[in-house]
């Protein structure tokens, strides 16, 4: 019968001294030989390492099957809606406008977080892992974002306006045009603000994390999310830089909450009081329907000129104040730091 493998229960059988049988003869125990406690795994083939790491399959490949499904998803939305509504759907020749935003940016919206709930269900997460929480959706940390949002342009308006650079001016729309118009701008820049948070610090930050770590994957992101800025008409170095910046701040909040729904809330609540509220350019572009005939005065590095706040130097060192603020109030990381030590697809 063969021998029995040895478990760590069940250590190696030791040599015994040879003993006296009855009829005189010399026997010895069999000896079993000493195994090693745990072999060496196979080497890995090359195909399989292009494809599955340590924590299972790749962080790049996840990252890809996100990016496919969501782009599936976007293309057969926006195919549909062009099906049902193309006779009113808004025009690119109408500009800068809520219903523009909210068609450019709904569906897309939608397919990111319905890639974001299909990875949830390959790699048996909630979407909690990747920072969207359900439960506290449009809560406490989103109003805080808010808050904070409104609050860091409100800041630097002010500064600008008594360094004597910027004038709030007189109310340019009144009555139900400027409800209208306020409510519809809130929506668009939920949805904005939701889009680009869950696109660039939800999945893709953790999926990115599992691999590299969360500074790495935060810093990559940014640098893309910068430069994705630089595409908008009227952008500048300056606002790129600001963007990238205020992505790695919105990273750098999410580790400290734990949740997507401060950078949300703060990202819509800029935007909002950008584009509507102070009626000043956005990346080069002003809203259809802002509330303010607002104007700058001053050199370009100090107002942002054309490009509006964003491209001001000023929004670099508010930026810093922002780290720093939230780091004091914030101590506890509450978002994992480092590579993941399970597999999130077997």
């Amino acid at each position: 019968m063969d021998d029995a493998p040895l478990t760590p229960e069940s250590p190696a059988t030791e040599p015994r001294e040879p003993a006296n049988t009855p009829d005189g003869l010399v026997s010895a125990a069999p000896v079993t030989p000493v195994a090693a406690a745990t072999a060496p795994p196979p080497p890995a083939s090359g195909i399989r390492v292009v494809f599955f790491g340590p924590n299972g399959l790749r962080a790049g490949w996840r990252l890809g099957i996100f990016l496919v499904i969501a782009a599936l998803v976007a293309v057969s939305l926006g195919g549909l809606a062009h099906l049902l509504l193309s006779r009113h759907l808004p025009r690119r020749a109408d500009g800068f406008t809520p219903g523009g935003v909210l068609y450019g940016e709904a569906m897309v919206l939608l397919a990111v977080l319905a890639a974001t709930a299909i990875m949830g269900l390959i790699e048996k997460r909630r979407l909690a892992e990747y920072g969207l929480p359900l439960r506290s959706a449009l809560g406490g940390w989103f109003w805080w974002g808010v808050l904070w949002g409104w609050a860091a342009l409100t800041l630097l308006l002010l500064t600008l306006h008594w360094a004597g650079a910027f004038t709030f001016g007189s109310l340019a729309i009144h009555g139900h045009s400027a409800a209208l118009y306020a409510g519809l701008w809130a929506l668009a820049f939920l949805v904005v603000g939701g889009l680009e948070e869950s696109m660039m610090r939800g999945y893709a930050l953790h999926a990115l994390t599992t691999g590299m770590g969360f500074w790495p994957a935060a810093i990559l992101l940014s640098l893309i999310f910068g430069s994705g800025h630089l595409r908008n008409p009227g952008e500048d170095w300056v606002g790129g830089l600001a963007a990238g910046l205020i992505g790695l701040f919105f990273a750098f909040t999410l580790r400290r909450t734990g949740v997507l729904w401060f950078a949300i809330g703060f990202h819509a609540a800029w935007d909002y009081s950008e584009s509507f509220l102070y009626s000043v350019p956005d990346s080069g572009m002003m809203a259809k329907g802002h509330l303010l005939n607002s104007s700058f005065h001053g050199p370009a590095w100090l107002t942002g000129g054309s490009v509006g706040p964003e491209g001001s130097y000023l929004v670099l060192a508010l930026i810093g104040i922002l780290f720093v603020l939230f780091a004091v109030l914030y101590p506890e990381a509450r978002y994992p730091s480092g590579v993941s030590k399970t597999s999130p697809v077997a």
